[in-house]
């Protein structure tokens, strides 16, 4: 059974509190329905391209230079002129289109608009064609903010034109799940006189060096018949790694990992991704049956890594390979050395072992991704999570009319704000497999219907 519960003993609906930041100035009255086509793929509302001339450099006064930035609207239920608008930020891969997801359902509940504005460098939102060290400078939260504002103004004056209107702003509220949920706290926090409220899923404000809790929740979510058996398989992979790794690492079909530590870190992720995502059953039933039948545990993981983590989550091996990190041409599959420049240079989240009773090999920890900082981008590349803190405020962020959501069972919920204060309501939905930005789609054994009743 799933449940919401709120930290503040002045718990509203999640519902009631949404429409109080979205349609409180009166954008729900509005005169007319806007109808446009529709999405092109029943896993997005739409995927129809649009661009937009964004400013490189944010904080320079003699850098002038621009790039295309990519961007998707949704207007099927948008009640123009006056109806909210809500942002919804991509993250750190590329953006393929507005997911049909529970924006769907709040935006015909509330005649909203949808726009979505793709990361700056990820996807087709490069300034450049090669990503090299020194060209990756300008990819950082802090560009990314300035770009959701000057989107927001860029799209808020072509509504107005569009309508003969002038001066007018609609109601915008933004949403983001994960680092885009961080994103979507931080620019309330920041440019509150552009946003009436903000919806911060799984967000991770609270940029950490040593991630303890990260392994620590993994093995709790599991159950303690789980996490034992996880355990002796990572002890099994680490003596066979000192007898055989090619061997071993054959098995997992990872033989291209000559760094251990990158093995490692695969096949701790691959354990981790069951969890993060409400599919701890898929994890733990077949290692525990293969615990009781007698059967080899490293195999019976190397069948569950290949059926589940590379075949039905579509991992890749060389995402943790440090060689395919190091290459700076621009390609489809680029995002995994993005990602990794922002984690090296401004929040790190390095899920490293716990000093006792860990999941994950002791061989990964702080040393293996400081050393992969160094090796992927260079000399003097490390992430300075004191000054990230200090600048958003980490879990302590002094913002307002931001909802912070969590699922129970994700690991990531340790680097977000889990305790309620005044306009800044933290919810934890809690169930056995609420995971990873539950409220936005369901979770696997409770599928979100985005088609559901918006008269709800």
């Amino acid at each position: 059974m799933t449940k919401l519960t709120a930290t503040t003993p002045a718990s509203m609906s999640f519902a009631f509190f949404l429409l109080i930041l979205a349609v409180a100035s009166g954008g729900a009255s509005a005169s007319r329905l806007l109808r446009l086509p529709g999405a092109t793929s029943k896993n997005y509302l739409t995927n129809q391209e649009h661009w937009f001339n964004q400013t490189l450099d944010h904080f320079s006064p003699y850098d002038h230079r621009h790039f295309g930035q990519r961007y998707y609207e949704y207007l099927d239920n948008f009640r123009a002129p006056d109806g909210p608008i809500f942002l919804k930020i991509c993250g750190e891969s590329a953006c393929s289109g507005i997911a049909n997801d529970y924006i769907s359902v709040l935006a015909k509940k509330f005649g909203a608009a949808v726009v979505s504005l793709e990361h700056r460098y990820y996807g087709k939102s490069s300034p450049f064609k090669s990503l090299t060290t020194e060209n990756l400078r300008f990819l950082s939260s802090k560009q990314a903010l300035f770009d959701l504002a000057a989107f927001r103004q860029y799209y808020q004056d072509s509504l107005n034109a569009k309508f003969n209107r002038s001066n007018n702003d609609n109601s915008w509220f933004v949403f983001g799940v994960s680092y885009a949920g961080a994103l979507s706290a931080w620019f309330r926090l920041k440019f509150p006189h552009l946003t009436c409220g903000s919806l911060a899923s799984s967000a991770v404000v609270q940029a950490i060096h040593n991630f303890t809790a990260f392994d620590k929740q993994v093995g709790e979510s599991a159950g303690p018949e789980c996490k034992s058996v996880l355990q002796e398989i990572t002890n099994l992979v680490d003596q066979r790694l000192g007898s055989d790794a090619e061997a071993v690492k054959t098995l997992f079909n990872a033989a291209e990992l000559k760094n251990d530590g990158d093995f490692l870190y695969f096949l701790a992720d691959a354990a981790v991704i069951a969890i993060q995502y409400g599919n701890p059953d898929r994890l733990c039933i077949p290692l525990i049956e293969a615990k009781k039948a007698g059967a080899d545990l490293v195999e019976a993981y190397a069948a569950y890594v290949e059926d589940y983590y590379v075949g039905s989550f579509g991992a890749s091996v060389q995402t943790y390979n440090q060689e395919h990190l190091k290459k700076t041409t621009l390609t489809d599959d680029t995002s995994d050395r993005l990602w990794w420049f922002q984690v090296c240079t401004e929040v790190a989240y390095f899920q490293v072992a716990p000093s006792n009773d860990s999941i994950r090999s002791p061989r990964v920890d702080s040393r293996y991704h400081l050393d992969l900082c160094k090796n992927v981008f260079g000399k003097g590349i490390y992430p300075d999570v004191t000054a990230t803190n200090l600048y958003y405020g980490g879990t302590r962020i002094a913002g307002s009319r931001i909802i912070f959501t969590n699922g129970s069972q994700d690991p990531w919920r340790h680097a977000s704000k889990q305790t309620s204060s005044p306009e800044m309501p933290s919810f934890i939905i809690t169930c056995h497999n609420c995971g990873h930005g539950t409220d936005f789609r369901g979770c696997p054994q409770s599928p979100l219907v985005p088609e559901g009743d918006s008269e709800k």
